[in-house]
């Protein structure tokens, strides 16, 4: 069945846009926020670090005056981020967009952060900072391995090339010795009104998201993304294991510790973008929850956009 947007009464409550990296999410909610009175709140858990600008297609100063933009730039490279954090901020962030009359916008392909504003974080035990740092630095196949004979149903579902998920996954399942997902089945649903109703994730076809991909990796190093992560090295990116997993960042610190050319590590960082694309639209269909909207190559985004209404949008099949 086919999905369409229509609209209701009008609203302030949250419109939440999802998809893969590189679908068009962005300039879609830009230009809805324009048009609705909205502010957009990011959610993404890599343009929350100052600094990580080119690599995370972080919205630029122009974007940030047409439209407020909130949780980017949030913290250093020295600290740590995770999806209680994204939670707390979030909620203030809602609270004040709607306390002037205007609609919050929640856009990005970050899929556990909208999952854990939407439904809950459960009851995971805060992190042990001797046990993390005994998990960092064991190797990942060695985490992999246990994850894999500790909790099958994690390990299948689980991001194994990003070492930070696998270390929690693992840092959660000897803290409490439950499997981490039986806990994580624990979520809340005081927002499943509001996913209901105003949930979207965008897609194009294969070819379309590829050659979208494309073009933007090949205009970050156009803009300098191997100087920019150049600067963040001296502001100690490689000591932030998280931040370094940003796709384009580690791929130019390789390149600037010599390990390949410029132009093998262009399409490197167009390979591991593919890949993260396929991982951020697996999730979204096994755990979104969310109303399918394919875009297409041919229009415009007021084309996308007509006729489905500027104020509270909610779903109908047809």
């Amino acid at each position: 069945m086919a999905a369409r947007l229509i609209p209701t009464a009008s609203s302030q409550l949250p419109i939440f846009l999802a998809g893969p990296t590189a679908v068009g999410k962005s300039a879609i909610a830009l230009t809805l926020a324009e048009k609705i009175g909205g502010e957009i709140i990011s959610v993404d858990s890599m343009q929350v670090y100052r600094g990580l600008d080119l690599g995370t297609a972080k919205p630029s100063p122009a974007e940030r005056a047409r439209v407020p933009h909130h949780l980017v730039d949030v913290c250093d490279l020295n600290e740590a981020f995770d999806a209680a954090q994204f939670v707390r901020l979030a909620e203030r962030a809602v609270a004040e967009i709607q306390s002037r009359g205007r609609t919050p916008i929640f856009c990005g392909g970050t899929g556990l952060y909208f999952k854990a504003y939407l439904d809950g974080l459960g009851e995971a035990p805060a992190t042990d900072a001797k046990l993390r740092a005994e998990l960092e630095t064991t190797p990942l196949e060695m985490l992999l391995a246990e994850l894999r004979a500790r909790d099958p149903a994690t390990f299948e579902m689980i991001d194994r090339q990003n070492p930070r998920r696998v270390v929690r996954a693992v840092e959660v399942i000897r803290l409490t010795g439950k499997k981490f997902s039986a806990q994580r089945a624990e979520w809340k649903t005081q927002n499943s009104k509001l996913k209901t109703q105003n949930y979207f994730c965008f897609t194009r076809s294969a070819e379309d998201l590829h050659r979208r991909i494309h073009v933007r990796v090949d205009e970050m190093f156009r803009r300098g993304l191997v100087a920019e992560t150049e600067q963040l090295l001296k502001r100690g990116l490689v000591e932030n294991k998280f931040a370094l997993q940003a796709i384009g960042y580690r791929q130019a610190v390789e390149h600037l510790r010599g390990e390949r050319t410029l132009a093998e590590t262009m399409e490197r960082v167009k390979i591991r973008t593919r890949q993260l694309a396929k991982r951020q639209l697996t999730w979204f269909r096994r755990h979104g929850d969310c109303a399918w909207l394919e875009l297409n190559p041919n229009e415009t985004i007021e084309e996308t956009l007509a006729g489905n209404g500027w104020n509270q949008w909610r779903l109908e099949a047809g």
